[in-house]
């Protein structure tokens, strides 16, 4: 029995110690910080988004525009001219850009006419900056003082009393004028009515044959032949002299050997060097330069028919409006 008690007293001992134990870890797990929990991963910013994509050609500004298409415009025309539309405002004085009065304001006839402007410019290749700056200009132009150009009748062409008087100022040894005489003067012919057109002779300080030429055509309109020697002329710019010129007169019916005598006598000298001064009092700077009632029409618009009627279509509209632009 003692050794059976002592059985049984060794396994209680055993259990207590382990019991002991068993509460003793368990306090302890309860009385300990729990460890922090591990840090999450550093976030990874999201990628920016891509940009818009950029419109293949503009065409969606240009498009919805009552009575105007401008499809047959290349798509890097149609981009330029719809950056235009965005970025420059109607010169009607509406508080609207072009392209909104162009939609909003659908009988605004100075915005159809302005558009039609930029988008000759876009369609000869010109960038939308040079187009918005050329437009600005034009514009300006109709504000800024006139000059007061006094020509001889006898050198002009159309209705001495047409609304508006188209003054050029050349130089016979110079080639662009030598291109723009045929554009100039058909404009002139079939607009006689609208417009009346003088030439100018304004020889540049490179041009030495250019002087003798102007003394001639003035010699010539006093025989009543201007525009006939200033044709024949400019259609032998490339070898302009004295015999040229006294041979060019004898071709129109004129006497060579009295022009040579007014050449040698320096008899024109003094009125070709007054044209001259005109010029230079009204900002030439170098030829041809044209001037519609007085207002420098800036040649970079481009020089065709298109271009000078559509000048001629404002000025008129300026003019009939007492110096500007009639209330749409």
């Amino acid at each position: 029995m003692a050794k059976t008690d002592g059985v049984l007293s060794a396994r209680r001992n055993r259990v207590f110690l382990a019991l002991t134990l068993a509460l003793t870890a368990l306090a302890g797990a309860q009385n300990s910080e729990a460890a922090p929990p591990s840090p999450p991963a550093p976030s990874r910013p999201a990628p920016p988004a891509p940009p818009p994509a950029a419109s293949g050609s503009g065409a969606s500004a240009l498009q919805g525009i009552p009575g105007m298409d401008f499809s047959a415009l290349s798509p890097a025309a149609q981009r330029e001219l719809s950056t235009v539309f965005s970025d420059e405002f109607c010169y009607c004085g509406c508080p609207h850009t072009l392209g909104q009065c162009l939609k909003g304001h659908t009988g605004c006839q100075h915005a159809k006419r302005m558009a039609r402007l930029a988008a000759r410019q876009a369609a000869a290749g010109t960038p939308a900056t040079d187009i918005i700056l050329a437009l600005s200009e034009y514009y300006a132009s109709y504000r800024a003082p006139r000059q007061k150009l006094e020509v001889d009748p006898r050198m002009c062409m159309g209705d001495a009393k047409a609304p508006v008087t188209l003054v050029e100022f050349s130089d016979f040894e110079c080639p662009y004028c030598g291109k723009a005489r045929p554009v100039l003067e058909a404009f002139a012919k079939k607009n006689a009515t609208k417009v009346r057109f003088c030439n100018v002779p304004f020889p540049l300080p490179m041009h030495a044959n250019a002087v003798p030429a102007g003394q001639a055509v003035l010699w010539a309109r006093d025989h009543g032949k201007y525009w006939e020697m200033h044709d024949a002329i400019f259609e032998n710019a490339q070898r302009l002299s004295t015999a040229t010129l006294v041979e060019l007169a004898n071709k129109i019916g004129l006497k060579g050997a009295e022009l040579q005598k007014a050449l040698q006598a320096g008899t024109y000298a003094q009125e070709l060097e007054k044209y001259k001064s005109m010029g230079s009092l009204a900002n030439v700077r170098g030829t041809p330069s044209l001037f519609f009632n007085g207002r420098f029409h800036d040649i970079q618009l481009g020089l065709t028919e298109d271009t000078l009627s559509h000048a001629l279509e404002d000025e008129t509209v300026w003019r009939a409006n007492n110096n500007a632009w009639a209330a749409d």
